[in-house]
């Protein structure tokens, strides 16, 4: 009888990686523990089960985390107007810190000392996995499979994994695969590698899965009425159906709806990874993408200018903190605390159309408006002398035109 080097969790996928990783770990002499979450991702979550069972996996966990993912992670990404480069939503960065939280919760409460994962040695989500799970078990040890030598020198491509597969009784995939890899959770599916490697290839028309072509998209657009408390949506209806949706998960899944339907947040980026290389990136947001222009609209409706400005400062960082794997961090914690505080007065109806691949803001409401009629109406004065605006700018003036009179000015303007 061999001695087990003992049990570690495996985030698991039910693909060719994971299954093949889960067959290596057993060999290596763990017992293995896998955990597969659902977080909105289209998968035959029972077939999964069946397949980890039959490979010899000691305990499967399927644990549907779509509820907390939303309310946790999208829902924090809402109210900080949530873009890293100023342009990906996040939806792969967002997700990773809630698998992982559970991965920990199941290692912990299984006495499990070890954790694994089948994330690349070239990405970022080892790190994201990774630094969440030692903040939340410090004592856990990772095994990387794709950053140990005698695995990736073993698996040098898919061949290989599928060679290993039909050895080892594993079930290979009868579809061809895909010429990219993707990865879907309810907030996004993202497309990268193979064929897209070259930045300057066209995705082809076939790649996107959550979204329409907005070219095929309806011709009659969908009016959203969007209300917001704390910063946060709880409820959304559909002005011309009338039908509506209340609980978190329900709200972002009809936007992922609504917004798939008429071609919504289709992105196309380079981006930079943490780990110092430039990476090319496919995805798509449709309901995360109506949402940060409904959430952008009422935050500055009902929210002090200056206090604002200081809170774009604060999203911008969070962006950067979650995409770099850093979501349990203290200055992450921080800086979602003050956001939370910005967030007190966010409170109001948005309305919205939603039409060929755009978002337009029609019209918004609220109790907690900043926003005076009388005050800024040219047809009245309200409490306000227009006299004092030319103090007002004399004032500001005053730096300008001692630059001028002592250093003259620099531009290529100078008159």
């Amino acid at each position: 009888l061999i001695m087990s080097k003992g049990t570690v969790v495996l985030a698991y996928s039910g693909g060719l990686d994971t299954s093949c990783i889960l067959v290596w770990l057993k060999e290596q002499g763990y017992d293995v523990i896998t955990f597969l979450a659902n977080i909105g991702q289209d998968e035959d979550f029972e077939a999964a089960r069946k397949k980890a069972e039959s490979l010899g996996a000691k305990k499967v966990f399927i644990e549907d985390l779509r509820a907390e993912f939303v309310e946790d992670f999208i829902w924090p990404a809402v109210q900080a107007n949530a873009v890293y480069e100023d342009r990906y939503l996040l939806g792969t960065a967002v997700a990773r810190p809630c698998i992982a939280r559970r991965q920990v919760e199941i290692a912990r409460s299984e006495g499990a000392q070890f954790v694994s994962h089948g994330a690349t040695g070239k990405g970022n989500d080892q790190i994201r996995f990774e630094l969440t799970c030692y903040a939340l078990y410090p004592e856990v040890k990772i095994i990387a499979p794709w950053r140990i030598p005698e695995f990736y020198t073993r698996f040098r491509g898919r061949t290989d994994l599928m060679e290993y597969a039909q050895k080892h009784g594993i079930p290979v995939p009868v579809t061809p695969q895909a010429p990219w890899s993707m990865d879907a959770n309810l907030m996004h599916i993202s497309y990268e590698s193979g064929i897209l490697e070259n930045p300057k290839s066209h995705a082809p028309g076939d790649l996107y899965l959550m979204t329409k072509n907005p070219e095929d998209s309806p011709n009659v657009p969908d009016v959203l009425e969007l209300e917001f408390r704390n910063g946060v949506p709880v409820k959304v209806t559909n002005v011309k159906e009338g039908k509506s949706k209340d609980s978190p998960l329900d709200i972002f899944s009809y936007l992922n709806e609504i917004g798939g339907k008429h071609g919504v947040g289709r992105i196309d980026i380079v981006e930079n990874r943490f780990i110092g290389m430039k990476s090319r990136g496919i995805y798509e947001t449709p309901g995360g993408t109506i949402l940060l222009q409904a959430h952008l609209d009422m935050e500055t409706f009902t929210v002090d200018k200056e206090v604002r400005r200081i809170k774009q400062g604060l999203g911008i960082k969070f962006s950067e903190l979650v995409y770099n794997g850093f979501w349990y961090s203290p200055e992450c914690d921080f800086v979602r605390f003050c956001i939370a505080k910005s967030q007190e007065k966010v409170e109001g109806k948005v309305q919205l159309s939603v039409f060929k691949g755009q978002v337009y803001i029609l019209g918004r409401e609220s109790p907690k408006s900043l926003y005076n009629e009388e005050l800024v109406s040219m047809d009245v004065q309200g409490d306000y002398n227009p006299c004092d605006a030319s103090g007002f700018i004399r004032i500001n003036a005053v730096r300008l035109r001692e630059h001028h009179r002592l250093q003259g000015f620099s531009g290529s303007d100078q008159v």
